[in-house]
């Protein structure tokens, strides 16, 4: 069996979101600084503030997505794998994407988390 995750009791009720959610927490923990918080809601990566949160959307409306990454960034992004893109305060960029298979955890999205908690890290707005 494989050894558990940190927050991936969260998404126990479905193999593939659990599959999916150690594919993109596995780079995540351990690392310097790195906090796993679950709550309720979601499981958040912290790193003095939060800088990427996952969930499950099917918690909320009739969904077939196992997993949802959102991430925290000081500028907005543009890709065509952004599900949706909000403005929550003026220095922060929320940028939601549908994880469906392991797969979808590849190195842009990595990029784009690891420069989410570079960013966490760094004192400065947000």
């Amino acid at each position: 069996m494989t050894q558990p995750i940190a927050g991936e009791e969260f998404f126990a009720s479905d193999e593939k979101a659990v599959s999916i959610y150690r594919a993109l927490a596995r780079p995540l923990v351990g690392r310097d600084g790195v906090e796993v918080v679950v709550s309720k809601s979601q499981v958040a990566f912290r790193a003095g503030r939060g800088f990427a949160y996952a969930w499950a959307p099917g918690q909320y409306v009739n969904s077939d997505v196992p997993v949802v990454v959102s991430i925290a960034l000081r500028e907005e992004l543009h890709s065509s794998r952004f599900k949706a893109v909000a403005h929550p305060s003026p220095s922060t960029w929320m940028h939601h994407l549908e994880l469906r298979l392991v797969q979808d955890v590849d190195r842009e999205l990595l990029d784009w988390i690891d420069r989410a908690y570079e960013e966490a890290r760094r004192p400065g707005p947000g």
